[in-house]
């Protein structure tokens, strides 16, 4: 069975959190999760259309990293990118309106679900083939070590966050990607989310290796796996992730053992996984697990939850609206955006 693998043990009791940092942990979670259930009512109601695949579970993962790094830090992420997108900064209504297809969107309505980019919140993308954001990302950590080592800017110490499934961890690129991070030290955390199917293959009927962490012992690079339904867990493996990295000690793999509550995209059925799987999973949800632990530490009170979680509700609401009424990308700029254009 999926569940046997045991999560790693970590002691949520004995991280220092001051209460800002909770309830912003919180909330960013919290928007994930409300987000996505809205694009699920959204999609089901004939208002949305293309592939859409929801991130509702894996919350833990996109917070715990991403909310980990700096404004100016990097982040690419797959084709279950919305989430990422919100952590990352860009605004509920754009990511609303790029699901719509509208030119208001982050993507200008030209990348849809799967294709979410902002150069302001140094969002590389949203990558619809499996493992095809990696390769951007290593190229993005590359740039930061030359221009800081070849050019000499002291300003270039961003780190690079680089999000896929453990389906992908068995693609080439990962392998070629990872020796080449590990050979000349790149700033980048390798995340692997790995929430146990790829589409319909259950992870350890598809690799040799089940724990991909391992994998980067091959390499000489750091490898470590965490809880993934624990935001805490995660928050404490990316931040000491981030330091080594900005200190110019290499990349690491992180493993993160988590669940998506939902089909692989809205148009599954999600026939092929077990009751008793999917029981084991939700009794862990990433976000109750999180406001158990701010109430039981005296961090916030569950009225203060109750209000971030009705704030939440109202701005996606408005992200709807907002989308709704957006206008539809000119067809006269069909052509637009395909080359690069001057400023």
């Amino acid at each position: 069975m999926v569940q046997e693998r045991t999560l790693p043990a970590f002691q949520t009791a004995s991280v220092q959190l001051t209460r800002e940092d909770g309830l912003r942990i919180y909330e960013d979670m919290t928007l994930g999760r409300l987000f996505e259930d809205k694009c699920a009512e959204m999609y089901y109601r004939g208002k949305m259309f293309g592939f859409v695949h929801l991130y509702n579970g894996q919350e833990a993962v996109s917070t715990g990293v991403i909310k980990s790094l700096r404004s100016d830090d990097y982040v690419c992420s797959t084709y279950r990118d919305h989430v990422h997108a919100l952590s990352c900064g860009v605004p509920a209504r754009e990511v609303m309106a790029e699901l719509f297809g509208k030119a208001t969107g982050c993507s200008k309505g030209r990348g849809g679900s799967m294709h979410l980019f902002s150069q302001e919140h140094r969002l590389l993308g949203g990558y619809a083939f499996v493992a095809e954001g990696i390769p951007v990302a290593t190229g993005a950590a590359f740039q930061s070590k030359y221009r800081r080592d070849a050019l000499g800017d002291e300003t270039a110490d961003q780190v690079t966050a680089c999000f896929f499934g453990d389906g992908a961890a068995n693609n080439g690129q990962f392998f070629e990607c990872l020796n080449m991070a590990a050979l000349w030290k790149l700033p980048i955390l390798y995340v692997v989310e790995n929430n146990k199917w790829a589409i319909g293959m259950a992870h350890e009927r598809a690799t040799s290796v089940p724990e991909i962490y391992k994998k980067a012992h091959a390499f000489g690079m750091a490898g470590v796996e965490v809880d993934g339904m624990d935001v805490l867990a995660v928050r404490a493996v990316a931040q000491e992730a981030i330091a080594r990295a900005r200190a110019g000690e290499g990349p690491t793999l992180i493993e993160a053992l988590t669940y998506r509550f939902r089909g692989h995209s809205l148009a599954d059925p999600d026939e092929l996984r077990s009751k008793t799987e999917k029981d084991f999973w939700f009794a862990r949800d990433p976000i109750k697990k999180l406001g158990d632990y701010l109430t039981q530490h005296h961090l916030a009170t569950p009225e203060e939850l109750k209000e971030v979680s009705d704030r939440i509700k109202t701005l996606v609401e408005e992200a709807v609206h907002f989308a709704q009424t957006s206008p539809e990308p000119d067809p006269s700029e069909l052509y637009r955006y395909i080359f690069a254009e001057d400023e």
